[in-house]
């Protein structure tokens, strides 16, 4: 039964050695794409917010779009290579954009160089490349877990993606903290072009453990290849598709369309927070208020980290053990908890402590809901062959519901802080409503192996 699905020790074994570094690559990836918010709090007047929100949406709609190209390219070429392609192309354009800024705060009068036309374009690039991570994680995980252990995959999902978080923000603002970075720029000002440079040296020694380590399937690793009990289940298991057939497959399933249209509401929810907050936390310090603004801006990204650690761990447990693996009733509380909070938000924006507490409750139910949903229903109704065609819709709706709320944003907060938490609070409604309509949906091949 698959219920009761066992592995060997040795087995666990290399599926944590294959599952951790890829996880870490992951880590870092998030790490070189949400550097910019840093830099943006670092670069002060020379970076609005308005241009900081044209920078990243155009960003997040490249990231989006390039899903179309390659979620089949990878489930063709398979997720080793594909996390090396993000990797490599992700370390060279943070390398170039922290070169940029070397050159451009050097000169007499940074304020006169173009920064706003060069790093949309190279953050553009960096965000193409960044797309290949979500899609090669999935792609390779969907052949090593089974469909009734993949709401622990989801905790697994939710780790990654907190960890790059705290990456991108607190160790990025302790990098700009330390004595290499600090006051070791151009005319006693900071060297931020280490909060580009970083990622890009770590995601390099990630390339090269990568290229030895990580196994595509458990068969590469001494292991046998086993059907997971996903919808692609009872196929033969080397046997290629089509890549218009599995287009079709995948943009004719209600399931999956439904579940696009959640997660759009996710990334503007999930970034319509993790972004915006600190950036109003800042202003809040440069006003002079007091009232937990500056321990909250000070620790966002460990907040995150223990916030999607949480959410991760315990929308897929709650999935797996009280819903057997139906990911809707899990995900749709978690929405739950986002609507009520969003209602929350619009009182609480005086003070520091009450929205930071919301702000957190919020990330913990955001993050869960994109790692149970973006992570791992998108392996269960794709099934290992489609996985990283699926991901990358799922999560092209998902950053394409993040350009939306960037561009919108660095718009409605320049105008007034206020509108901030009325703008979110539909999409966490809309969310909710298309989960009742996948409340006990659950892949057809996961009940009979």
């Amino acid at each position: 039964m698959a219920e009761f699905i066992q592995h060997s020790k040795a087995y666990k074994t290399r599926r944590f050695l294959n599952w951790f570094p890829l996880g870490l690559t992951y880590a870092l990836l998030y790490m070189g794409r949400y550097n910019l918010t840093v830099s943006k709090n670092a670069l002060g007047d020379l970076m609005t917010k308005a241009e900081f929100g044209e920078i990243f949406g155009i960003g997040a709609v490249v990231y989006a779009f390039s899903f179309l190209v390659n979620g089949p390219l990878v489930d063709r070429i398979g997720g080793k290579k594909g996390i090396l392609i993000g990797a490599a192309g992700s370390a060279v354009m943070n390398l170039l954009m922290g070169g940029y800024l070397y050159y451009i705060l050097g000169t007499p009068n940074p304020a006169d160089q173009p920064l706003l036309g060069v790093f949309i374009v190279m953050y553009a690039i960096n965000m193409y490349f960044q797309s290949y991570g979500a899609v090669s994680i999935v792609k390779v995980n969907a052949n090593w877990f089974h469909v009734n252990e993949r709401g622990t995959f989801s905790g697994i999902f939710g780790i990654m993606i907190s960890t790059g978080i705290f990456l991108a923000f607190d160790v990025s603002g302790m990098i700009l903290a330390s004595p290499l970075v600090e006051g070791m720029g151009f005319n006693g000002g900071n060297a931020i072009w280490w909060v580009f440079f970083s990622p890009a040296v770590l995601l390099s020694i990630m390339f090269v453990i990568e290229t030895f380590l990580l196994k595509d399937q458990p068969g590469q690793a001494g292991h046998e290849d086993f059907d997971t009990g996903d919808a692609s289940s009872g196929e033969d298991m080397n046997a290629r598709i089509p890549t218009l057939v599995l287009l079709k497959r995948i943009l004719t399933n209600p399931i999956i369309l439904i579940i696009a249209g959640i997660e759009f509401c996710t990334g503007i929810l999930r970034n319509g927070v993790m972004h915006w907050f600190p950036i109003y936390a800042k202003e809040q310090v440069a006003a002079g208020l007091d009232g937990g603004w500056q321990f909250m801006l000070n620790h966002w990204g460990l907040l995150l980290m223990i916030a999607g650690i949480i959410g991760g761990n315990v929308a897929g447990i709650v999935s797996d053990k009280l819903f057997q693996s139906r990911r809707g009733p899990s995900a749709g509380f978690l929405y739950g908890i986002l609507g009520v909070s969003t209602l929350i938000m619009i009182f609480a924006l005086a003070n520091g402590w009450i929205l930071g507490a919301i702000v957190f409750i919020m990330s913990v139910a955001v993050i869960g809901t994109h790692g149970l949903l973006s992570g791992t229903a998108t392996m269960d109704f794709g099934g290992r062959k489609g996985a990283a065609t699926t991901v990358g819709i799922i999560d092209g709706f998902v950053y394409l519901g993040t350009g939306v709320q960037s561009i919108s944003l660095g718009f409605i907060t320049s105008k007034d802080w206020s509108y901030w938490p009325i703008f979110l609070f539909p999409f966490s409604v809309i969310g909710f409503l298309l989960l009742l309509k996948i409340w006990n949906a659950k892949p057809k091949g996961a009940g009979g192996h």
